[in-house]
């Protein structure tokens, strides 16, 4: 298993492992995002770095991880934050995972971050198992509302 920065020629796979992790956005809207990000624009965020998980047969995770001004939670700038995170279904539990988040940590402190925060929906137990298996700490549950006008 090796843990890598993402290559040009990985795209095909990031994006169809994007779909996993975002069912509910389009395959054009990940896509796009995806060249976005490899073309070097890290827009809205600071700055983005994204790792990938390799196998003997090919890529089977990633993480994506940015820097922001600030997090909820957090006291210092810039933040280190976790924007996505995935390993194939199969493959879970065997701590690739976590090689993902070490590689995403290191990535922030090597810019200058002390600091990493993350966010997961509330009904997402198997993500918030595995952040605080990692020593992620629930900082406050959020509760967002919308009304349409």
């Amino acid at each position: 298993m090796q843990i890598r920065p993402l290559e040009a020629t990985d795209l095909e796979a990031w994006v169809r492992m994007r779909q996993a992790l975002w069912p509910y956005h389009s395959a054009d809207e990940l896509r796009a995002d995806a060249e976005r990000m490899l073309g070097g624009d890290a827009a809205p965020f600071l700055k983005i770095m994204t790792f990938v998980a390799e196998d003997d047969a090919g890529l089977c995770g990633f993480i994506e991880a940015s820097l922001h001004p600030f997090a909820d939670g957090c006291t210092t700038s810039p933040v280190g934050y976790i924007e996505g995170w995935y390993v194939a279904a199969d493959l879970r539990g065997e701590g690739i995972g976590a090689k993902l988040v070490r590689a995403a940590e290191n990535w922030a402190r090597s810019e200058g971050c002390t600091e990493m925060a993350s966010d997961a929906h509330a009904d997402n137990e198997l993500s918030r198992k595995a952040h605080k298996a990692l020593g992620y700490k629930e900082k406050r549950p959020v509760v967002r509302f919308r009304k349409d006008l």
